[in-house]
């Protein structure tokens, strides 16, 4: 009896860990917010972006504006897909289906490419 008890005692104790060890270490909504993004090298020169991502109904959307030129038109992201440290964002743009590959760098810093032809890098606006 000592030991069923000693038994239950220990997975109560584990479960409890494991428990808040999950709660603690559930990662955040790491995507989301506002990023600003470096392309290098396109025909037009380097091109600067702010991406601003938002979770709508458990799926990233949002819309990219031209940082140079706020007053722009938004162009709507039409696809995202996510990953653990990695994120595609579909958009189009001069009747161009774009995708822009980012993986993450740091809490702050994402690493990339533009239709795996042009350097990017993002930086997130806090």
């Amino acid at each position: 009896m000592r030991r069923i008890s000693s038994m239950l005692m220990i997975l109560c104790l584990l479960g409890a860990v494991c428990t808040s060890i999950a709660q603690t270490t559930a990662p955040a909504d790491f995507f989301a917010g506002k990023w600003e993004i470096t392309v290098v090298g396109t025909p037009n020169g380097d091109a600067k972006l702010v991406a601003d991502l938002a979770r709508t109904d458990g799926k990233l959307t949002g819309q990219i504006t031209n940082a140079t030129d706020p007053s722009a038109e938004k162009i709507a992201i039409t696809s995202v897909d996510e990953a653990a440290d990695k994120i595609t964002i579909g958009f189009s743009a001069q009747g161009y289906d774009v995708t822009l590959d980012l993986s993450k760098v740091d809490d702050d810093n994402l690493k990339g490419n533009m239709m795996s032809m042009f350097d990017a890098t993002a930086k997130r606006v806090k």
